[in-house]
């Protein structure tokens, strides 16, 4: 069977710098920062107190009240960013089998698990809530999804810690390229900005600690960073088959043209002090897009602002991008969103499509001193107009997990 082209018809953001897909979108090409100290708890016990929230979020957007009493924080960011995802695509008359959800997350309802532990401890087994185990584990995010839209298609989730959402959505590419599904909601949730978590990267030394200059934490490829800041949220995409967009003259944002997943195989945070796990996912990306490597004109970096992170990656870049690699606008947008973890692919992926759509590049915040090892164009503090016809969004996992994804810009 002759392999099927796939749209992205549908984008639903909520981060730290915005509730919905235009505000997002709309901060993070002025430089806003959404990073700042932590309200949702008491950090005075904690090594590092800010992360990058989502504020006033209200579910009851796109949830009935019961429901989203009954779903874990992260579980009601995916739902919602998948409705104003499927806003954006008016699909139509679907077939429900033939339409699936496949969300990724790197923890899933870890806010539900600490609450109802802190219950069990407190007053013991038989108060434990019997919402426990659906409110937290990683698929229900994908579950709800499908429940609001009524898909029987294709439901699973994914779980690769920073890689989750971009396993997510080249996998769901890889249903509708197949001829398994005609239409996917995919991309990652995550909502982890609570006490254990934070605890739990503080004792890793992962996290930056500028306590006293939150706004300045996140600096990614920066000479003085110093660590990764926590953030939330959720990055939803509707994929579609190219065909039936064009068909229904639906908008399409942009094309899902490959994708490269590795493993490094090395160490269990570190990623290969060589690249080659990076690298070798970037290059299978431009390769099942059909593409050259010259036709990649911006990659959106996984740049967790981590000393080793931005060397490694910028190292990979180097080495498989050659001279072309000074040609290559990069950035990471997690300079202004923090680390959404499992749903940084998702995030990641929009802000790309949207980046081709419109021949604007968002920039990285905070870089104020150059590394001499980390020396590519990183698009400093200012989004830039560049048209551009290709491009990359890679994420890497802890474990060694590597997923880029190649993107093309769909001629107006």
């Amino acid at each position: 069977m002759e392999r099927r082209r796939v749209a992205i018809t549908g984008l639903g953001l909520i981060t730290a710098v915005g509730r919905t897909r235009d505000e997002t979108w709309r901060a993070i090409l002025a430089g806003t920062n959404g990073i700042a100290p932590i309200t949702s708890f008491d950090t005075t016990d904690h090594r590092v107190t800010f992360a990058g929230e989502v504020k006033g979020f209200d579910p009851t957007v796109a949830m009935d009240l019961k429901d989203a009493r009954k779903a874990d924080r992260y579980a009601q960011f995916a739902v919602c960013a998948a409705a104003e995802a499927m806003a954006q695509a008016a699909p139509g008359d679907l077939d429900p089998e033939r339409a699936g959800v496949l969300i990724g997350s790197g923890i899933g309802g870890f806010q539900t698990f600490e609450e109802q532990h802190a219950k069990l401890l407190e007053k013991g087994p038989t108060r434990v809530s019997p919402m426990f185990i659906p409110m937290m584990i990683a698929d229900m995010a994908s579950g709800l999804v499908s429940i609001a839209h009524g898909f029987r298609g294709p439901n699973y989730a994914t779980v690769s810690a920073c890689a989750s959402a971009g396993h997510a959505i080249g996998l769901a590419y890889e249903h509708i390229a197949n001829g398994t599904a005609d239409l996917m909601i995919t991309g990652g949730s995550e909502a982890s900005v609570c006490p254990m978590a934070m605890a739990g990267f503080s004792a890793m030394k992962a996290l930056s600690t500028r306590n006293d200059d939150p706004a300045h934490a996140s600096r990614p490829f920066d000479a003085e960073r110093d660590g990764f800041v926590l953030g939330e949220g959720a990055g939803i995409l509707v994929l579609e088959e190219l065909e039936r967009a064009r068909a229904r003259g639906a908008v399409i944002l942009a094309e899902v043209a490959g994708y490269g997943m590795t493993a490094d195989a090395f160490h269990m945070t570190q990623p290969d002090n060589e690249g080659k796990g990076a690298r070798n996912a970037m290059r299978l990306a431009v390769a099942t897009a059909g593409l050259d490597l010259t036709d990649i004109g911006y990659i959106n970096a996984h740049g967790t602002s981590t000393p080793f992170n931005d060397k490694i990656e910028t190292l990979a870049i180097r080495d498989l991008f050659g001279d072309h690699a000074r040609k290559l606008a990069v950035s990471s947008t997690k300079s202004m969103t923090g680390h959404l973890l499992g749903a940084a692919g998702g995030i990641e992926a929009a802000f790309t499509a949207l980046a081709l759509k419109e021949g604007i590049l968002p920039p990285t915040i905070n870089y104020s001193h150059p590394d001499p090892e980390c020396d590519l164009d990183y698009c400093p503090n200012a989004a830039v107009s560049r048209p551009i016809e290709a491009a990359l969004s890679t994420s890497l996992g802890f474990g060694g997990h590597n997923v880029s994804l190649c993107l093309k810009r769909w001629p107006d």
